[in-house]
């Protein structure tokens, strides 16, 4: 077993009939953290196996999401296979799912029976909508939830709402789940009982949209799209530089505004202009000063501009490719093993002062039923 098997949950069993993004999110960050993760998968395995070939003929998706689990394959629609995944939750102390609405109950794995007969489980079920009102039968996915919960309709251009560009809504459910485990696991060391939790991934992003949301039933009106500028903020956005690129700048408070304009615009009466007093005053007259900004930055080419911004200590941030992120000095990588070879990723972000390294391994990505005779022997009935 690999250090990263000894980390804080290191003995904690987590059994996890997933697919998709969000529980296997949640379940991948228990595997860092050193518990062992049995990964229930159909015979055709997990559908995000399959979403993309993009990693030697392995999923993008699966690689990230699956790092340090066990894979065995069951149909627990068949008997033997049923009776050996209920020995498996047996000795469980985490039981998660994400199937769709209702499967989990129908095969016989429902969260209270389980906590029921298992006193000491934690159960963790996520799903789309929650178990209860008129959209709890529903099947959900990420897009699905950015349009429903009002996401989509603040993000894009003042034209065109647009989908965030990466699964925000299954990504925020699987950390809430995490997050909620690991509440349990410290909840149940003092009590010595499991306890249920549910996750949805609407009541996650609607969470999220709570500052949209205040603004609508407070001021009647929700914020607009302004595409890579933002709605309440004022400079806040990105600009083109002389040399091409674009630069996104960050003003806070009028101290900022103060220095950005004797320090970059050049005119340190501008920050006593009253069309630029405060955040109201600069959204108000937005296209002036954004004309000052163009301006401005068109003397600059991005190292100049960087150096000069800097020199203010105005926050500033360069609007990067996905490429530039490949080469980016401050990206941290971790190797690990996937049935396709060894792949770099992005390393996890939380680090403990024990970690020495960014590229300490990670345990490895499962091929399809990879531990499931070695599951099947030791969970024999």
């Amino acid at each position: 077993m690999s250090a990263q098997a000894e980390g804080p949950l290191a003995g904690l069993l987590v059994v996890s009939v997933e697919q998709a993004v969000a529980a296997p999110f949640a379940t991948s960050r228990l595997a860092d953290a050193g518990a062992r993760v049995i990964k229930v998968e159909r015979p055709e395995g997990d559908f995000a196996r399959y979403y993309d070939r993009h990693v030697g003929g392995e999923c993008a998706w699966f690689v990230w999401l699956n790092r340090g689990k066990e894979s065995v394959v069951l149909d627990i629609k068949k008997a033997d296979d049923n009776a050996l995944l209920h020995r498996i939750v047996a000795r469980a102390d985490v039981f998660v799912q994400n199937l769709a609405p209702g499967a989990a109950g129908r095969a016989g794995f429902d969260s209270s029976e389980l906590r029921e007969r298992h006193p000491r489980l934690i159960t963790c079920d996520i799903s789309g909508y929650g178990e209860s009102g008129p959209y709890a039968a529903m099947k959900a996915y990420d897009f699905l939830i950015q349009c429903e919960s009002g996401i989509a309709s603040v993000t894009g251009t003042p034209e065109n709402a647009s989908r965030v560009g990466v699964s925000v809504c299954d990504i925020g459910a699987g950390l809430n789940a995490y997050g909620a485990i690991l509440e349990a696991v410290l909840g149940r060391a003092r009590t010595g009982r499991g306890s249920g939790i549910r996750v949805s991934l609407f009541d996650g992003m609607a969470d999220w949209m709570t500052v949209p949301l205040l603004h609508h039933e407070h001021s009647g009106k929700a914020p607009a799209r302004t595409g890579l500028r933002h709605a309440m903020i004022a400079p806040y956005g990105a600009y083109p530089v002389g040399c091409g690129g674009r630069m996104v700048i960050a003003i806070q408070n009028e101290r900022e505004w103060a220095r950005f304009c004797e320090a970059i615009l050049d005119d340190a009466a501008l920050a006593d202009d009253a069309r630029f007093a405060g955040h109201p005053a600069r959204l108000a007259n937005r296209e002036a000063m954004d004309a000052l900004i163009v301006a401005a930055f068109a003397r600059h080419d991005m190292d100049s501009l960087a150096a000069a911004l800097g020199a203010a200590q105005i926050a500033f941030g360069r609007l990067n490719e996905v490429a530039d992120l490949a080469a980016h000095p401050q990206l941290r990588r971790a190797p690990v093993e996937t049935p396709a070879g060894p792949v770099d990723i992005v390393a996890p972000p939380a680090r403990h002062d024990a970690d020495e390294s960014a590229d300490r391994p990670l345990r490895p990505v499962p091929a399809l039923g990879e531990h499931s005779e070695a599951i099947r022997a030791e969970f024999r009935g």
